[in-house]
Formats: C-alpha cells, structure tokens, sequence
C-alpha cells in the first residue's frame, strides 16, 4: 500500500493505494493560505492517522509516500524550491519531512507532472507515449511522459507550458509577447471579465447580470457561461485565451510532436464547444504542416483525483524495490 498526496493552493488531497489506478481511501481538505506550509503540514500529520483508520489499516502496511507538489521540486535534494501561491515553502525539505511523519520512504514531483503520470498510465493517455499533459486552472501547468516515465529535464522539472511566451491580443492594434499562465488560465480570464464587467458601466450585458454588477464576482466559470449566452466579451475573452493555447500547443508539438496531448483544469471544464473542438481546429491549421493531425488533443480522464492516482503510481515505481 502506498500514501499519495497532492498538495495544492487551495486543495489538499490524500489517498491511499497500491499505484495501479485504483484509489483505496481518500481524504480531502481545504487549504487555508493565510497558514502557510506549517498549517497544511499540520493538516497532514492529522489527516494521516484518519485515512488510515478509514481504510482500516496501519503505517505497517505502507511502503512508501508520493507527493504531487504546486510547485517547482529539485529532484536532487528532494526540496520545494518554490510556491507561488503559498508562503513556508521555499527550500522546504518536503520529501524528508513526509518521511519522518509517517515512517515510510517518500519521493517528490511537481503536481502537473505527477498528474500527467496519472493520465499516461490511467487515463486518457493509457497505451500511448509520448503523452503531454497540460492543467489549466487556476494557474497552467505542464508535464511530459515518455514510456510510462516522469520527463523531469535536469532534475528541476520541464514542460512548463504555462510559463511559454505566446502572443496575447488586447485591442486590433495591440498584440504582445507574455506568459501563457497570464492570459489563458483561470484567473486571467476573470480579470479580463471583471475588466469589461466595469468597462460596461451603463449597458447591460450577459456577462454583467451574471456578475450581478459587480466585476469582484466575475470567475473563469462565469465567463465561460456568459459566452454560452452570446456575450460578445465574454465570446472575445474566450477566443483570445484559446488562441494563445493554440500557440502554446503548436510550439509543444513543432518540438516534441506527442502521441496525445490531455488537458485538464476548470478551463477545460469549458467543453467540447467552446473550448476542445475550436483548439483542435486551429491547431491543425496553424502547426507545423509535416505535423499536423499526428497528435490528438482530448480532455482529461481522472478528475478531482488525478494527482493523487498519480503520486501514488510515482511511489510504487520509485519506492516499489
């Protein structure tokens, strides 16, 4: 039996499991980011004992601990090199630190990264290699797998597609280099909709009702809802964040050409409509003709539960002896 954990800027996970795409017992927990890592460290040490009397059994029968990190993870020290969502992390010992808690060998990955092991092995990428699996949500992350295998570059990770400079659209006239992460994740397209929300301050809108008036109310989700309406912003934010994954897509495949590309996170939640079947389009009209159509582009299998099945298979083939 393996302990699986995702830590997160909101959501903490723990499951256990024997890494074979099956989840025994989960605990699930809410992120308090004014605790820091010490908090969310004490909500570990608490929820272990509790997941382990759910699923009626001891440390005894554990073999060892996968961690799924928000976050960059040196492989070499086994260390938190950084969260940019919660502060008590940087150069935390993390790996170490499950291991002393729970007296079992542990190892450490970026979430993205173990996610897409997860989907490699058990999900929408099961059977295929290379698989490339990006996350968009709140932030957007990236991982490779090859051959059943984390790509992890040097040792500090690699595939941060979020963090690939693509072109962002503004007005007709103002187009210009940034991350994608900042134009086409969750949080970027409820800035830009709480942006129209108070540009609109004396008509009505779709997008506006649903927000109530009130630009701090506006999410990715609203957004999203509000281009099903026919709002003409909501429609404009949406096609500029797909076009810069579109761009960040064709990058991926002109340099790695995958077998499958899997998307998950809330914005894929967007559908087949508005969101997979206009990126599958324009990818294979704008990428690197040679390539076109070899590398399908499909949603995510594994939902909620994805970084856990994938820490948890990381633990069985790093720990499993």
């Amino acid at each position: 039996m393996y302990l699986g954990i995702e830590i997160g800027g909101t959501k903490l996970q723990l499951g256990l499991g024997h890494g074979d795409g099956h989840i025994v017992s989960l605990w699930r927990g809410v992120v308090n980011p004014a605790d820091g890592g010490e908090g969310i460290r004490r909500q570990i040490a608490a929820a272990v004992p509790e997941l382990l009397a759910r699923a009626n059994t001891d440390r005894g029968t554990l073999r060892g601990a996968g961690i799924g990190f928000g976050g960059p993870t040196d492989d070499a020290t086994r260390t938190v090199i950084k969260s940019h969502q919660i502060q008590g992390w940087d150069g935390f010992p993390l790996a170490d630190w499950v291991s002393d808690v729970v007296g079992v060998p542990a190892v450490l990955c970026n979430d993205a990264d173990v996610a897409g092991l997860g989907e490699a092995l058990f999900g929408a990428g099961q059977g295929l290699s290379p698989v490339f699996y990006i996350t968009i949500g709140s932030g957007i992350g990236g991982g490779l797998i090859i051959d059943g295998q984390i790509y992890r570059g040097v040792g500090r990770g690699a595939a941060e597609i979020g963090h690939l400079q693509v072109f962002a659209e503004g007005t007709e006239r103002d187009r210009y280099m940034m991350a994608l992460e900042d134009c086409a994740s969750g949080w970027a397209i409820a800035k830009a909709g709480a942006e129209w929300v108070a540009a609109r301050e004396y008509r009505d809108t779709p997008l506006k009702r649903l927000a109530n008036g009130d630009p701090a109310n506006v999410t990715g989700s609203l957004v999203a809802q509000a281009a099903r309406e026919g709002d003409e912003d909501a429609l404009g934010i949406i096609h500029n964040a797909r076009n810069a994954v579109v761009q960040a897509l064709c990058q991926v495949i002109v340099l790695l050409c995958p077998q499958r590309i899997v998307i998950g996170g809330g914005v894929s939640l967007m559908g087949e409509e508005l969101f997979f079947e206009p990126v599958r389009r324009f990818v294979a009209r704008d990428v690197f003709p040679p390539f076109a159509r070899l590398t399908d582009i499909v949603p995510a299998a594994l939902g909620e539960e994805v970084v856990v099945h994938g820490a948890l298979a990381l633990a069985r083939q790093k720990l499993g002896g």
